[in-house]
């Protein structure tokens, strides 16, 4: 049995994969052919390099498998990042958005923002890379313009306070925030599901409408992602 790829009909950059021994996979178009990432497996047909995407490596994937029903992720969007971390989901954020599209990577870490300049930004046209901490975004606003989507995946208390003041910053009117909360960085004696309603309080609060809200397990213990919409 060869691989087949067909395009996924809910999601769009988004791409359904069947493997020789008949299991399904996700996966993105590779705007770097030739290059992974992290491991992953490249996969070529005819003229076109796809990347499978592991959800077990990525948050964003695990959303999608599931059930997630809108990626505000779209070709040619403007992208910030925060938590990039060495690139890993960033990267298939990369290619979704395109050669015409943007990340904007915010990562705190330097052994991480070196591994994601070294490893994945040198390689793609669409990626910058912002050694910063989230939790002062006035401090790279010089850096990057208004941007469609802010994606935050950071281990660190307040998360969607961070992402609020993001938000008001850079995020156009109308644009979408992805929040993957990590339970565990924000109180380890509460219970996630407790966790996750005082974060959405929190989002609602800061005038975002909540799009859905998705338990990740089995693909990530105690995290979920919060979709929202930002209106001024």
């Amino acid at each position: 049995m060869s691989v087949k790829v067909t395009p996924n009909q809910r999601f769009q950059g988004v791409y359904n994969v069947i493997l020789e021994d008949g299991s399904e996979r996700i996966a993105t178009r590779n705007l770097t052919p030739g290059r992974n990432v992290y491991g992953e497996r490249l996969i070529r047909v005819g003229e076109e390099e796809y990347r499978l995407w592991d959800p077990f490596r990525s948050k964003l994937a695990a959303a999608i498998l599931k059930g997630m029903k809108n990626l505000p992720i779209k070709q040619n969007d403007k992208v910030l990042y925060l938590g990039a971390a060495s690139g890993t989901t960033a990267s298939h954020v990369s290619d979704i958005v395109g050669e015409k599209g943007y990340v904007y990577c915010v990562e705190f870490s330097h052994r991480s923002i070196r591994d994601l300049i070294d490893n994945v930004c040198r390689f793609r046209l669409n990626m910058a890379p912002i050694l910063a901490d989230a939790r002062f975004p006035t401090r790279y606003t010089s850096l990057l313009n208004e941007v469609n989507i802010i994606y935050c995946d950071i281990a660190q208390p307040e998360q969607a306070r961070i992402l609020s003041d993001n938000a008001k910053i850079f995020l156009k009117d109308g644009g979408w925030t992805m929040l993957a909360v990590k339970a565990r960085s924000i109180d380890v004696t509460r219970e996630p599901s407790e966790i996750y309603r005082r974060e959405i309080s929190v989002i609602k609060n800061e005038g975002f409408e909540i799009s859905e809200v998705i338990d990740l397990e089995p693909y990530e213990k105690d995290h979920a992602m919060i979709i929202s919409q930002f209106r001024i």
